[in-house]
Parts: C-alpha cells; structure tokens; sequence
C-alpha cells in the first residue's frame, strides 16, 4: 500500500495551475451556467414590481439604469451569455466528432471572441451615463 501525504489546502490550490483548456472550459461552462440561472431569478423578481402599477416599474428600471455598477454587469452579463453559447456550440461540434483535434484552440477563440465582443459593448452599455 502506498503511503500518502495531505499537504491541506495549498496543495489543492496548487492543482489549478494543472488545468488545460479543457478543464477550463468545463469550469467557465458551468460557471456562466450558474450566473445566467441566477441572472433568471433577478429578472424574475424585477420583473414582478410590475404588479405595483407601472409607475413602480418604470421607477425600479430608471433607478437601475442610472447606476453605474448596473451598467457594467450588464456588460458582464453579455460577456457570460456570449460565453456560454459560443462554449456551447463549441461543445455541440465536439460531440458531433467535429474539431476534436482542436479543442484547445476553439476554446481560446471562444474567449477571445466573447472578449471581442463584451470591449465592443461597452460604449453601447455606458452611453447616457
């Protein structure tokens, strides 16, 4: 039988330097998975200060909007949407048998595109303020 050492926590921080893409890419996957699933229920609950009358809702939107932090995890959330569909395209291809000798690399174009895509936002998110 082997004979074992728990070196504790800063051994197991160490192993996130061992990641490959691939790995990554299942982390960030479920990562934006779980903060569009959280973005769902604050829309829901935003939403449903419609009930109050559309005073009330129009005064919760224009109280958001005019913040500053609103504005860019707006582009935040654009950038894990855009994440999570680009990966999961990518995914889609890779069950297909499609760019399996390319994985790592459509992984990295998946993040530059959505890095691409959410700098491009910006402007658009942060006009007005």
């Amino acid at each position: 039988m082997a004979q074992t050492y728990d070196r504790g926590a800063v051994e197991d921080i160490g192993r996130w330097r061992e990641f490959s893409a691939g790995m990554w890419a299942w982390v960030l996957h479920k990562f934006t998975g779980w903060v569009l699933v959280g973005y769902l229920f604050t829309h829901i609950a935003v939403l449903s200060t419609a009930t109050g009358g559309a005073d009330l809702y129009t005064g919760t939107l224009q109280g958001l909007e005019a913040l500053v932090v609103v504005r860019l995890l707006e582009v935040g959330l654009l950038a894990v949407a855009v994440f999570h569909i680009l990966n999961g395209i990518r995914l889609l291809f890779v069950d297909l048998g499609l760019g399996l000798e390319r994985q790592d690399q459509t992984f990295y174009a998946s993040l530059v595109v959505t890095g691409a895509i959410a700098v491009a936002s910006v402007p658009t998110f942060l006009a007005g303020v």
